[in-house]
């Protein structure tokens, strides 16, 4: 889809690099960066922002375990732990998403490739440093709280340790998603979808150039205020929200405890890996037919994000726009601008 920069934003860009020199070695390495590496940065962006988003929420989950295990009262709540993957969330979109495009969850991803013409070769770098980030994050976690962990395990009797070990309530339960004992797989998979569900009709309304509502540096807090809301209201049910959560934490039980950190609950791992994957897609229909409106008016908030983009000097769709045989104007920055998709 073309996009139109407002000629106001045109006539007064100021880039990064007018306000604060770099030196001679990171102006090479942006060079590089912008050209064949401009992979690696993407991708160390999604992957660095799931890394927050997991690395505060497990970390919660790590204090809300441990305290439950020891008694000892104050030690998290599952209040925090929403907060804790809200501010997870808000920080991997405001940190990361101007270097990849903020997709940190590979079901956006798939819908990005589904619909939204994103090569599917990037698609499959983004999946893979997604749940590479997530894995990272519980593996720090891990090793952060280590000498706790070693010592709430070496204190439950084998018995009692072997019940809730790979529970929500158990030292595994931290990283891998497991339901509570005697939870039913076909509720779990109704709890998941609908909660995906709903978590991207809050992102895909979020990121609608046309919402009024919702400018750009409101964004973060919304979409983390959603998965908030998400988790105080159905964690209990067994949720995963993000697949790049669940597997990363799944790999990394399984690095920690072995296979039987798969689970007890046959076919649940699939459930929870795997569900918000047509959920998503769900939700990207559902959202172009009945909330998207071309004739709606971009506010100046939208167009000002968009034009931001646009103007990129190096890997913008405006540096294609200087080799523009079609435009009508000699300024580069001027008229309709195509997009500059990269593998």
């Amino acid at each position: 889809m073309a996009t139109t920069v407002s000629e106001a934003n045109a006539r007064s860009i100021v880039y990064a690099g007018d306000l604060q020199k770099r030196s001679s070695f990171f102006q090479g390495w942006e060079r590089a960066r912008h050209g064949n590496l401009h992979w690696l940065a993407e991708c160390f962006a999604e992957a660095m922002g799931v890394f927050f988003y997991v690395w505060a929420g497990v970390g919660s989950q790590a204090v809300f375990v441990i305290g439950n295990i020891t008694k000892q009262a104050g030690l998290s709540s599952l209040f925090q732990i929403g907060f804790a993957y809200a501010a997870g969330i808000v920080l991997a979109i405001v940190i990361c998403s101007a270097t990849s495009g903020g997709h940190f969850n590979p079901c956006i991803t798939i819908v990005q490739m589904l619909f939204k013409g994103f090569p599917p070769l990037k698609g499959a770098r983004y999946i893979a440093a997604q749940i590479l980030g997530g894995y990272i994050a519980c593996m720090l976690v891990y090793a952060q709280y280590h000498h706790l962990l070693h010592e709430v395990q070496k204190a439950l009797p084998p018995a009692t340790l072997a019940a809730i070990q790979f529970t929500p309530n158990g030292p595994a339960g931290i990283f891998g998603n497991y339901l509570l004992p005697g939870s039913k797989l076909g509720l779990a998979f109704l709890n998941e979808f609908v909660a995906d569900f709903m978590l991207a009709i809050v992102i895909f309304g979020c990121v609608d150039p046309s919402n009024v509502l919702v400018p750009p540096s409101s964004v973060p807090f919304v979409i983390g205020l959603a998965y908030a809301v998400a988790i105080w209201g159905f964690s209990a049910n067994g949720l995963s929200a993000n697949a790049a959560r669940d597997l990363g934490g799944r790999f990394a039980a399984l690095t920690i405890w072995g296979k039987d950190a798969v689970g007890p609950q046959k076919g649940y791992a699939a459930i929870s890996a795997l569900t918000n994957i047509p959920a998503t897609i769900l939700a990207a229909i559902v959202h172009e037919f009945m909330f998207v409106d071309s004739s709606r008016v971009v506010p100046q908030s939208h167009r000002e994000f968009y034009d931001i983009h646009t103007l990129h000097r190096h890997h913008g769709p405006a540096a294609l726009a200087v080799n523009d045989t079609h435009s009508n104007s000699s300024d580069p920055v001027k008229g309709q601008i195509g997009t500059n998709e990269r593998v």
